[in-house]
C-alpha cells in the first residue's frame, strides 16, 4: 500500500468539522485533499444528545468534503468525548500459561482481559484500554512482555468507561447521516496526536484542548497516556457571561471577545482603557473584559490542576502544557497559564499537513494521523493497544471514485 485516503469528522458543540486526507506512505506527505466546517446541532458537552440534527450537521460536512475532493465518502473516521467519558486506572494478573514460562500473545490478552473486570456505573461500558506497564513477577516498567519468562504476568492499564447512550446517540447520528462509523478515537487523544512528538510523551507533556463548549485535557509521561479528563467549560463560557453582564446579544459578546479580548500582560497595566460600541449602547473598560475573561480560563486551569494532584506519583512535566483548540487562540493565554500552573506553557502547533488550516481542523487531524499510525505501522501511535468498543471495526475501501 503506497498511499491511503479517509475521511475524519470532529464533532463538536460548537461546529462539526471534517477532512479527506491523503498519506503517502513512501515519502511520508499528507494532502488534505477537502475541508469542511458546519454549525454544529444537535451536540451538547461534545455529545449527540439529538441523532437527527446531528446527522444533519455531518451530512453538511460530507457533502462539501465530497464536493470538494470528488469522491463519495461511505465511511469516516470520528472522535468520541463529552462530559460521560472517564478514566479508570486497573490491573490485570494471570499465570502464565506455558510449562517453560516464556509469555505469548494469549497470555497478555488475558491479563489485558482480567484488567476490564471492573465494577462499572449502570449503562456504562469500557471502550478502549491503555496499558502503561507490565509487571513479571513483581519486576515492573516492562514494555513488551512477549518472548520473555516469568511465572507471573501483571499489567497496570488505564480504562475509559462511557455511558452507552452516548456512542448509541453517536452511531445512530452517524447512520442517519449515510455514513458507517469506521473507527472512534477518545477526543484527547486525538487533539494531542496532532500537536505531540515522540519525545515530548516520554519526557512528560500535557495538552488541554479548549473547545466551543467543553476543555479535554490528555497528560503523558513515560511514553504512556496517565489520564485524561473533560471539563464543562469551553470559549463558549466566555462569549455567554460577557452577554449577560453586558446585556447584550450572543453574536455581540462574540465580537467583542474576538475584537477585544486579550490575557497580554502588558495590556493588563493599560486596564482601564475605554471600549466603546456606540451601535450597541456599550461602554466598559478593558479591565472588566479581562476579569471576565481570567476568570473562565482560571476556572479551566483550576480543573487541570486538581487532576495534576490527583495522579499518583504526581508527573512533573518538564515539556509542560501544550494548547489547542479554538479557544487556545486568545492572546496572551500562554504567558497567564504559565504564570498560573507554574509549567512552561505554548501554543501547539499542526505539522505534516498541507492543504489545510492545521490549527482550525486539529482535531481531526489528529484523527487521521490516528489511523495512519495504525494502517502505516508508523511510531507514532498513542492509541489503545486493546480496542473493546463497539465501533471497533477496521477501515478498509472507504472510498468510491
Amino acid at each position: 500500500m503506497h498511499s491511503f485516503t479517509l475521511a475524519a469528522i470532529d464533532i463538536g458543540s460548537g461546529s462539526v468539522k471534517g477532512i479527506v486526507a491523503q498519506k503517502d506512505f513512501s515519502s511520508g506527505e499528507i494532502d488534505v485533499l477537502a475541508a469542511a466546517v458546519h454549525k454544529s446541532l444537535g451536540v451538547r458537552n461534545g455529545e449527540v444528545v439529538y441523532p437527527e440534527q446531528a446527522a444533519q450537521s455531518i451530512r453538511n460536512v460530507v457533502d462539501d468534503l465530497s464536493r470538494e475532493s470528488g469522491l463519495k465518502i461511505k465511511e469516516a473516521v470520528v472522535n468520541v468525548g463529552g462530559i460521560h467519558l472517564f478514566s479508570l486506572n486497573s490491573r490485570g494478573l494471570v499465570s502464565v500459561s506455558r510449562a517453560d514460562q516464556i509469555i505469548v500473545e494469549e497470555d497478555i490478552n488475558r491479563a489485558l482481559k482480567e484488567a476490564q473486570v471492573v465494577r462499572l456505573k449502570n449503562n456504562y461500558e469500557i471502550i478502549e484500554v491503555f496499558p502503561r506497564e507490565f509487571i513479571l513477577d513483581g519486576e515492573r516498567g516492562v514494555k513488551e512482555p512477549r518472548g520473555l519468562r516469568a511465572s507471573r504476568l501483571e499489567v497496570d492499564v488505564l480504562l475509559a468507561e462511557i455511558f452507552s447512550p452516548v456512542l448509541t446517540n453517536l452511531e445512530k447520528a452517524m447512520a442517519l447521516a449515510g455514513l458507517g462509523c469506521a473507527q472512534t478515537y477518545l477526543t484527547p487523544l486525538a487533539s494531542a496526536r496532532a500537536v505531540v512528538s515522540e519525545e515530548q510523551k516520554e519526557l512528560g507533556v500535557a495538552v488541554v484542548d479548549i473547545g466551543f463548549a467543553l476543555t479535554a485535557l490528555s497528560i503523558f509521561d513515560k511514553g504512556d497516556l496517565v489520564d485524561f479528563a473533560f471539563f464543562p467549560v469551553g470559549s463558549s463560557h466566555i462569549t455567554n457571561d460577557l452577554a449577560i453582564l453586558l446585556r447584550t446579544e450572543i453574536q455581540t459578546a462574540e465580537q467583542i471577545k474576538k475584537e477585544f479580548g486579550t490575557l497580554k500582560i502588558k495590556e493588563k497595566k493599560a486596564g482601564s482603557e475605554k471600549i466603546k460600541i456606540p451601535e450597541k449602547n456599550l461602554d466598559f473598560s478593558s479591565r472588566f473584559l479581562r476579569e471576565v475573561i481570567e476568570s473562565r480560563i482560571g476556572e479551566i486551569f483550576g480543573e487541570v490542576q486538581k487532576t495534576f494532584k490527583k495522579i499518583q506519583p504526581t508527573p512533573q512535566l518538564p515539556c509542560g502544557v501544550l494548547l489547542t483548540g479554538g479557544g487556545a487562540l486568545l492572546p496572551g493565554l500562554a504567558d497567564f497559564v504559565r504564570q498560573k500552573i507554574k509549567l512552561p506553557c505554548r501554543l501547539g502547533e499542526v505539522k505534516d499537513f498541507k492543504g489545510v488550516d492545521a490549527a482550525q481542523f486539529s482535531t481531526c487531524c489528529g484523527l487521521a494521523l490516528l489511523t495512519f499510525d495504525e494502517w502505516g505501522d508508523t511510531k507514532g501511535n498513542i492509541g489503545a493497544v486493546a480496542r473493546v468498543g463497539r465501533t471497533m471495526k477496521r477501515i478498509f475501501k472507504t472510498f468510491l471514485p
